[in-house]
């Protein structure tokens, strides 16, 4: 495989956007090891999976995108590996089964292994989730349904079933912890739709962007992290998370930079630009809810 095969699978992986992943595992890693072991080999096969399916989805919404057509023309979500002819649509089929199959198999060990039978149901759903993003005949993200979905399983699937792993249970410190976590992966999600809320339209793929119009998107992602910010301040006034997450509302600016951006362009296309801001807050936010937990 030449270098330029190479960086064509790393744009289609898209690995820097594992951090998303990588948080909620470690926030339920964290909760889950203390009082016992921490067993960082397990916590590797842990991401090992996780990784694995974080990647298929990946490449599934690239796949089934391309196909469907929501990715042509003017759109700028996915890698555009397919559309650059950088990867064939056979390529990228056998690429998920395996990763598929390398995700189902490690999660299977684990279950067995450690007697965690009780959780299948969980890892089923999740999944379910990754496979059906956009593939038919479920599509839930052509339905405006993606926020919520990818929600769940960034936030409780991801934080409980760490902790699950670790512990030999669930926990509603963990669950509780999950939800603002949730909301700002969902956060994420919502933002990237933004710059493709007309070519998502176009081919009939109704997200919350598109079915709220470009004239009150803006108060949606308001809406999202107004959210998120009080999760953090209640879960710090009932107890569940350490006062020095009170440090999340440093971040405010940057939200308030973000709204900013968004209200002042008027080509929507412009806004795949500035996704690091989104991306900034929940990297920060989710970093210091991590050290909180570790103080």
């Amino acid at each position: 495989m030449n270098r330029n095969m190479l960086r064509a699978w790393f744009r289609a992986s898209r690995p820097p956007f594992y951090i998303a992943t990588l948080i909620p595992l470690v926030i339920g890693w964290i909760l889950g090891a203390k009082g016992g072991s921490s067993r960082p080999l397990l916590f590797l096969m842990v991401n090992l999976a996780s990784f694995a399916v974080h990647m298929a989805t990946n490449l599934m919404n690239d796949y089934f995108d391309y196909v469907q057509g929501a990715d042509a023309g003017e759109a700028i979500g996915g890698s555009r590996v397919l559309q650059d002819g950088q990867i064939s649509l056979n390529a990228l089929r056998k690429a998920i089964i395996l990763l598929y199959s390398l995700a189902t198999l490690v999660g299977i060990y684990i279950v067995v292994g450690l007697n965690l039978w009780a959780m299948l149901p969980m890892l089923v759903f999740s999944l379910f989730s990754s496979i059906f993003y956009v593939a038919p005949p479920i599509r839930y993200g052509y339905h405006g349904l993606g926020e919520l979905l990818v929600g769940i399983n960034m936030g409780p699937v991801m934080v409980v079933g760490t902790y699950w792993v670790f512990s030999g249970r669930p926990g509603w410190t963990p669950f509780f912890i999950s939800i603002p976590v949730g909301f700002m992966v969902a956060a994420i999600l919502y933002y990237q739709s933004l710059p493709d809320i007309e070519t998502d339209e176009a081919v009939d793929k109704r997200t919350i962007a598109v079915r709220l119009g470009k004239r009150f998107a803006p108060i949606g992602l308001i809406m999202f992290w107004i959210v998120i910010y009080l999760c953090i301040l209640t879960l710090i006034l009932a107890g569940i998370l350490p006062w020095p997450a009170l440090a999340s509302f440093l971040t405010f600016p940057i939200f308030i930079k973000m709204v900013g951006i968004v209200k002042r362009i008027t080509h929507w296309v412009e806004l795949d630009r500035h996704g690091k801001y989104a991306r900034m807050l929940y990297f920060f936010n989710g970093l210091i809810i991590i050290l909180a937990l570790l103080m």
